[in-house]
């Protein structure tokens, strides 16, 4: 079960997650796996499927030592990776009480720690005292559909170790899956959670039917709009129009795979953002992106017209078409 860099666990249960389990037993001898129901696990075994997520791709589960017990996979793991939904992800980790200080930390978590309004990476350091040489976040475009799928999918780690960095990339490369680096941890990790942001308001316009050429100019105005705030928040030298940036928007904005998408086009038809919610059947990660980063952005005052928009909508219950008006009158 060891690899060049340890025993390697996934933690989280998902679709997400399931797709980075396929990705890595492709290049390990096997894998640790915490899910959080004992049912859901004997329900794997039996099925050699996920039964909830995924549900095509099938594994060879005498290579995953599964397990509910999220202390145990910490203690026998060398690295963890971290895949589950930004919401729950404080759920999972307040149960460790086991010393990981010393574990690589890889976070496929697009989302932002809510409440702490801190990205995960830094919420691991301070909280467990996880070294940021030793963390790695990964990003897309990548919608885990299309893994399960075998279609060609683009990663990218992003690691202030580029040694590491290279190390974890030769895990999860592939026939289908192909791989960047980049030590712009924060700057990723931002991007990620203003990405979802951008796809419920992208959604909201495609459920008005507003047409394809407004859909060009939300889309423009928003990679602009994500550059301002990382640009202030994590200042380096980037180019936006990477993959990891730009190619994550877009997917994220436009496919038929996206959770954040479809969420906001039911609002634009006319649900409720409870009803919207209620009918999801997978987390919507930007519903909570947009009072996260609204949070952050009152100590830097970026102009984020798209996201104050997607904000009143969400949760000043201001009308959608009023909230995209207001926002469409920014655009340039």
């Amino acid at each position: 079960m060891d690899t060049p860099l340890g025993k390697i666990a996934v933690l989280g249960g998902g679709s997400w997650a399931t797709a980075l389990a396929k990705i890595l037993m492709h290049n390990c001898p096997g894998i640790l796996w915490y899910m959080r129901r004992d049912d859901r696990i004997e329900e794997f075994k039996h099925l050699r499927h996920n039964p909830a997520y995924l549900t095509d791709v099938i594994f060879d589960t005498d290579r995953i030592e599964f397990s509910s017990d999220i202390n145990y996979v910490c203690s026998e793991a060398d690295v963890l990776l971290l895949a589950m939904p930004s919401p729950y992800f404080k759920g999972h980790t307040d149960k460790i009480n086991v010393n990981i200080s010393g574990k690589t930390i890889v976070s496929a978590i697009k989302g932002i720690v809510p409440d702490e309004n801190v990205l995960i990476t830094d919420y691991m350091t301070e909280r467990f005292g996880v070294s940021s040489q030793r963390e790695l976040v990964i990003s897309g475009p990548c919608h885990a559909e299309e893994v399960a799928l075998d279609r060609p999918s683009y990663l990218t780690i992003g690691c202030h170790n580029e040694d590491l960095a290279s190390r974890f990339a030769a895990l999860i490369t592939g026939k289908h899956t192909h791989t960047i680096l980049s030590n712009d941890v924060e700057g990723i990790e931002y991007a990620a959670v203003l990405k979802n942001v951008y796809a419920i308001a992208s959604g909201i316009i495609h459920g008005m039917k507003m047409g394809d050429n407004f859909q060009a100019m939300l889309t423009s105005n928003a990679i602009r709009e994500m550059a301002r705030f990382v640009n202030e928040v994590v200042p380096a030298k980037r180019n936006i129009c990477d993959s990891v940036y730009l190619g994550d928007l877009l997917v994220t904005a436009y496919s038929r795979f996206s959770r954040n998408h479809n969420f906001g086009s039911m609002i634009g038809k006319g649900y409720s953002v409870t009803a919207a919610r209620m009918e999801m059947e997978q987390t919507a990660e930007g519903y909570y992106a947009a009072k996260c980063i609204t949070d952050i952005n009152h100590n830097h005052r970026v102009d984020m017209p798209i996201l104050e928009a997607v904000y009143d909508i969400l949760y000043r219950h201001v009308p959608a078409p009023k909230a995209i008006r207001r926002m469409a009158d920014t655009f340039s």
